[in-house]
């Protein structure tokens, strides 16, 4: 087997295999089971493949650059050496790699882990929030050496920052990664748990959204129609009011998630629990699905951007509609959520459908029961809204939506 077949030069250059667009872990080898792990958010692990008693086994000797290739091939011939005498039941080397795993290491190793069942974005979210706001202070610290203390100082550096939504993320996902090594003796405890969010960071401000009164909501409808119809913005307010869903679920909304008359939104992409929602479509929603369909250029996303049909609509496309119709300050893509819900109520529909239906609702196993249980009348409440919205609508501008 020829060895040494890596440079320094080779060692810089090295990076994750890029596979339909997106990065993939990559082995580059040098000989003798060594190679240079290249995970596919950028960092670099130096590992041995070997076998013990015939069985395959691989250790880790640590991150590159820290570790250069000429260290990384002495610990290749060192650990050979060790080898020879028989290894224990637990090699003391690998005891030893494994108490002095990196944050760094620990959580690109458990990224590669949750490769499988993670959607690429939130693993991006994840690699980007850990990068900018964890790695420039405990990156190079060993995990089993971070304490609550520490895990503490840097994110109130986040809560300092007015990131008052983003350090509870932070800190869930630094929990995540820390929970993944306990089991596998990289650390000994969680120090995420003795951070409380609720007592430790401070609470965001409650963002009121504008909204239109209802009377006001058919002129606005009417305004509405005279845009271009076939506009991804005008569409994509039609589809909030439509189907009552948040912004940001519309914007990641995919063509796979469409089931029929219904929007499966995976649990990965609810923002205010971990419990996967259910959309019914009514007739005018799937009419503008198709208008949409036939303009989508091949993208995974049902509101692909301008430039790249791989990102999401801009988040800010529906808000710059409204302002160019006249209405800043006055209403906004959220708002038609609160509007629907001011009509459902009045119109005499259940609370509790209401509610799943704005996906206002624990989590858990009621939750997913209520999903079904109240479906056919979410499904009359949404039907009955466009109905109303679009047919007054009709009656005082002659012109409908699609």
């Amino acid at each position: 087997m020829a060895t040494n077949r890596l440079t320094d030069t080779k060692c810089k250059q090295a990076a994750a295999k890029v596979v339909g667009g997106e990065r993939r872990p990559t082995k580059i080898y040098d000989g003798e089971g060594l190679f240079l792990y290249c995970t596919a958010a950028g960092a670099k692990v130096w590992r041995l493949d070997y076998r013990d008693e015939g069985r395959p086994q691989t250790e880790t000797f640590g991150p590159y650059p820290l570790l250069s290739l000429a260290d990384a091939r002495q610990k290749r011939i060192d650990f050979k050496k060790a080898l020879l005498n028989g290894p224990p039941a637990e090699p003391a080397a690998a005891k030893t790699s494994k108490e002095e795993i990196t944050f760094r290491q620990a959580w690109t190793d458990y990224l590669t882990y949750r490769s499988t069942d993670l959607s690429v974005g939130v693993r991006e979210n994840f690699r980007r929030g850990l990068e900018m706001h964890v790695e420039p202070f405990l990156g190079d610290r060993l995990l089993r050496e971070i304490t609550d203390a520490d895990m503490r100082s840097v994110l109130l550096r986040l809560d300092a920052a007015g990131k008052l939504s983003y350090v509870r993320k932070v800190r869930k996902w630094c929990g995540q990664v820390f929970a993944w090594a306990k089991p596998r003796g990289y650390c000994d405890a969680i120090p995420t748990r003795e951070i409380d969010p609720k007592l430790e960071f401070r609470k965001k401000k409650e963002v009121h959204y504008p909204s239109l009164p209802l009377p006001e909501v058919h002129e606005f409808m009417g305004r509405l129609a005279l845009e271009r119809p076939e506009l991804q913005s005008v569409l994509a307010c039609q589809l909030l009011a439509l189907t009552w869903v948040r912004t940001t679920n519309l914007r990641s909304m995919e063509w796979a998630e469409i089931d029929g008359d219904i929007w499966r939104i995976p649990e990965q992409k609810m923002l205010k629990n971990d419990r996967a929602h259910l959309v019914p479509l009514c007739p005018a929603a799937l009419k503008i699905l198709d208008m949409l369909r036939a303009q989508s250029r091949g993208s995974k996303y049902v509101f692909p951007g301008d430039r790249s049909t791989h990102r999401r609509m801009s988040e800010n496309a529906v808000l710059a509609l409204i302002y160019r119709m006249g209405y800043k300050d006055r209403m906004s893509g959220h708002g038609w959520r609160t509007i629907a819900s001011t009509w459902a109520n009045e119109a005499g529909f259940g609370g509790d459908a209401i509610e799943l239906q704005l996906n206002h609702v624990e989590s858990g196993v009621r939750g997913v029961y209520n999903q079904a249980k109240y479906l056919p009348e979410r499904t009359a409440a949404i039907s009955a809204f466009a109905d109303w919205l679009y047919l007054d609508s009709v009656n005082q501008h002659g012109r409908r939506p699609p």
